[in-house]
C-alpha cells in the first residue's frame, strides 16, 4: 500500500490482529461462563485483556509518530483497525459483566 509506510502498516495490522484475539477470547470467556467453568472464563478474560494491551501498544506507536510530526494518510484500513480496537474493548468489557452475571446465578 503506497499511502502507508511499513511501520504504520505493522501497527495497523497489530490493532486488527490483537483486537480480534481479544474479542475471540472474550467470547470464549462467555461460553465458558455459560458452562459455569469460571476458571476457564477468567483465563480467557485475562487473555483478552493481554491482547488489548498489545493492541493499545500498536495504537500508541501510531499516536506517538503523529505527535512527533509524522503525517499519516488516513486509509480505510486504518479506520477499520481503530474500529476493530474499539469494538474489542467494548466486547471485552461486556464479557466481564456477563461472566459476573453467570457467577451470581451459580451462587444462588
Amino acid at each position: 500500500m503506497e499511502n502507508m509506510d511499513e511501520k504504520t502498516m505493522q501497527a495497523v495490522m497489530g490493532l486488527i490482529m490483537y483486537g480480534g484475539d481479544a474479542k475471540n477470547n472474550a467470547m470464549e470467556a462467555i461460553q465458558a461462563a455459560k458452562r459455569f467453568d469460571f476458571e476457564e472464563a477468567e483465563k480467557k478474560l485475562k487473555s483478552a485483556q493481554e491482547s488489548l494491551v498489545c493492541a493499545h501498544n500498536s495504537q500508541t506507536e501510531m499516536l506517538t509518530a503523529e505527535a512527533q510530526g509524522k503525517e499519516n494518510t488516513i486509509t480505510l484500513l486504518m479506520v477499520h483497525s481503530q474500529d476493530h480496537l474499539m469494538t474489542s474493548i467494548t466486547f471485552t468489557d461486556l464479557a466481564k459483566e456477563i461472566v459476573d452475571l453467570y457467577k451470581s446465578l451459580a451462587s444462588e
